[in-house]
């Protein structure tokens, strides 16, 4: 007994010491939160700041990297007591992996758990509550609110961020913001007058309201033209912030190099050979160049003096695992180096920790959208200054530190200021949707900062009247539009979802489209691609890439409810053995546990539109009919010379394609439906499934008929 109670009292002894040791750890962790608060360069005109937004209800901040714009601003506004009432200030991200980890370290600073005082959203993700006042979302997130309150009425300030991005939300959303700025500023008490108002903004919604608080608007970036905003805004001040927290040196070349991965690979090796301690962060185009250097790099250190071969390559690119893409944090052990071979997610997404210096061949690959072929093009394209600012920028964030540019210095003044907006190179059929769910009836019409081409317009409108989401009079279509408008989808994905309510095979389609809106499932090294073809033998489907995706869905599936049991319940440890599983088949984790997320939340909302899920099992002919009837704007013939071509109204804008070498789909069908067409090396259609031609007629009259089938 006395044994026990000793045994009893060193417990207690060492739970007391655990405790204490967590608090202490907590709280010097805190203290070096609140220090690098304190040594930011906003951190000293807190005080301006929150009087120039007292001041204006429009006011445009520029500040480059560092500066703790991002993260400090939200905090300075909640302190100053603009969270009353319940309001909110919302900050807007154009990426996901930013929202969230912005969001994260806010949380950490103000000393709260997430989703409590801080909190995110993004698209099939809520980590908000009640009690959260401070909330980052993509921008995207923020125009689905709108579609629910027109006013944004729960938000007394929202923070546009990193608007030199110009992606296609963001351009949305300031249109929308300046007209919701208006209508909350204006008296109600004459209908009639406001009526009017509402029209002349493009807001046919606002008619009817009670007067409410001006809403503060905060545009904010690292590097940005202020006077199209100012101008596009009414003359709204601009405010700049100093930059980053240590100096960056810039090195330029005297020509530019024939073979920029060529001069990488020597940057790269004069950097490790020649310079002080310090990681090395290189910006590429994409995984396929990142594998390349990575090879050359590895080579050449084999080649080095033992003691210079401490250099460790690690590779960040979004379709990497990421498990994998978070060893770009981990420090390199004592007396190595790193070298981060990055695509541009590294320029504003994700911050590295102990770069020092920065090789920026000055490339970029961009998206582009030819609207009469719907072909959307990989281009590797210049980057603009904004672009070349925030990369130079990486390596100044702990020290100072060094930016080697693989171009003249003269090139740089050629560069573009930003980077083509989005909206000017992108399909513009969801966004047309959007703003005509919003009451947006002209959207040629609607306050754009740049207005896409008349060719984009009318290709996007003839588009989502074929899928039945708009009428020959271009309103919105009741119900088909209105169920398409309140799914978080692009337009083919919701009508597909819709439709498969009737083909009975809405279970299929749900998880069809939720892996089609992750980023892609299998990984797939250049060095093990016959491996990872054998491995997933068991998945594929010889009828094509969306009946593969199911498969894998349900074998993952049947992984998480075996180990979780009658219980339903899924632990840390069932998704360990889920991430096990998926390492065994070159799947990436968080992807298809995202899909599983996707599919709950979408199984959600069609059960409230009161669409009837059911499953066609194994038998899956009308899960591809259902494909033919949702996909026929995307549909490949195969020529007598083998070769596919597209179909299209005009003949002029089919094109000869090819199916990827990615594809499960076996043989040569004579006809295919298709998710995307990319032109990389070649043009290429991705994610195909077997049809029959037949079919199109029968499934597709609007677009497809009968005197035309051969």
């Amino acid at each position: 007994m006395a044994q026990g109670r000793q045994f009893n009292n060193s417990t207690k002894t060492l739970k007391r010491n655990f405790s204490e040791h967590t608090q202490s750890s907590s709280y010097a962790k805190r203290q070096k939160l609140l220090k690098h608060k304190a040594s930011l360069p906003i951190a000293s005109v807190e005080k301006r700041l929150v009087e120039e937004v007292q001041k204006h209800d429009t006011l445009i901040i520029v500040g480059e990297t560092g500066s703790g714009k991002t993260t400090q601003l939200p905090q300075f506004l909640y302190n100053a007591g603009f969270c009353g009432n319940g309001k909110l200030v919302g900050i807007t991200q154009p990426r996901r992996v930013g929202t969230v980890s912005v969001a994260k370290r806010v949380a950490e600073e103000c000393g709260v758990a997430l989703g409590e005082k801080v909190g995110y959203s993004i698209r099939f993700e809520d980590v908000t509550s009640t009690s959260t006042r401070i909330k980052y979302m993509t921008d995207g997130l923020l125009l689905r609110e709108a579609l629910l309150d027109p006013y944004l009425s729960r938000y007394a300030v929202i923070i546009v961020d990193e608007v030199h991005e110009r992606t296609v939300h963001t351009d949305v959303l300031l249109g929308l913001l300046k007209n919701v700025q208006n209508a909350r500023s204006k008296s109600v008490n004459n209908d009639q007058q406001l009526e009017k108002e509402s029209a002349d903004q493009c807001l046919g919604f606002l008619k009817r309201c009670q007067r409410r608080s001006p809403l503060k608007l905060i545009i904010m970036s690292a590097s940005l033209d202020a006077r199209i905003f100012s101008q596009y805004f009414g003359g709204a001040k601009a405010v700049h912030i100093q930059g980053r927290q240590f100096p960056v040196d810039m090195f330029y070349t005297y020509h530019p190099p024939q073979y920029y991965l060529d001069a990488s690979l020597t940057a790269i090796l004069q950097i490790h050979l020649e310079e002080d301690p310090g990681d090395i962060l290189i910006f590429l185009t994409g995984q396929e160049e990142i594998e390349s250097l990575e090879k050359l790099v590895k080579d050449s250190l084999k080649q080095l003096p033992e003691n210079n071969k401490k250099l460790i390559v690690v590779p960040i690119f979004s379709s990497l695992p990421s498990e994998r893409q978070m060893r770009v944090f981990v420090p390199a052990p004592p007396g190595f180096r790193k070298v981060i071979l990055a695509t541009n997610i590294a320029e504003t997404s994700v911050t590295i920790p102990g770069i020092k210096y920065v090789v920026d061949p000055g490339f970029v690959k961009a998206r582009f959208y030819d609207p009469n072929k719907r072909l959307e093009s990989l281009i590797v394209i210049p980057i603009s200054k904004a672009q070349a600012l925030q990369r130079s920028g990486r390596a100044g964030r702990d020290g100072p530190g060094k930016c080697f540019c693989l171009y003249p210095e003269n090139e740089f003044e050629k560069l573009e200021e930003s980077p083509k907006p989005e909206i000017k190179r992108c399909n513009l059929s969801n966004i047309i949707l959007q703003l005509k769910a919003l009451g947006v009836d002209d959207v040629v019409g609607f306050g754009f900062i740049e207005k896409p081409s008349r060719q984009s317009f009318v290709k996007s409108l003839e588009e989502l009247i074929l899928l039945g989401a708009l009428t020959d009079e271009f309103k919105l279509s009741n119900p088909v539009g209105r169920q398409m408008a309140c799914l978080p989808l692009d337009p083919i994905y919701s009508k597909a979802l819709i439709l498969s309510s009737e083909f009975n095979c809405l279970e299929e389609m749900l998880i069809a489209v939720s892996m089609l809106s992750v980023k892609s499932i299998f990984f797939t090294p250049s060095e093990k691609l016959e491996e990872v073809r054998t491995v997933n033998k068991c998945f594929e489907s010889p009828e094509g890439d969306h009946l593969t995706l199911v498969n894998v869905y349900r074998a993952s599936n049947e992984i998480l409810e075996k180990w979780s049991g009658d219980s339903g319940l899924r632990t840390e440890n069932h998704y360990k053995i889920f991430r096990k599983w998926c390492k065994k088949h070159f799947i990436d984790s968080r992807s298809l546990r995202h899909a599983h997320d996707i599919h709950s939340q979408l199984r959600r909302n069609v059960e409230q539109m009161g669409l009837r899920i059911a499953s066609c099992g194994d038998d899956l002919l009308q899960f591809r009919r259902c494909l033919a009837a949702s996909f026929f704007c995307n549909v490949a013939l195969k020529q007598p010379d083998g070769i596919y071509r597209t179909l299209a109204n005009d003949p002029m804008n089919e094109l000869a394609v090819h199916i990827h070498p990615s594809s499960s789909i076996q043989g040569k069908p004579e006809c295919v439906v298709f998710d995307e067409l990319v032109e990389t090396s070649k043009k290429y259609i991705r994610h195909t499934t077997m049809i029959d031609y037949l079919w199109l007629a029968e499934l597709a009259p609007q677009r497809y008929a009968l005197e035309n089938q051969v």
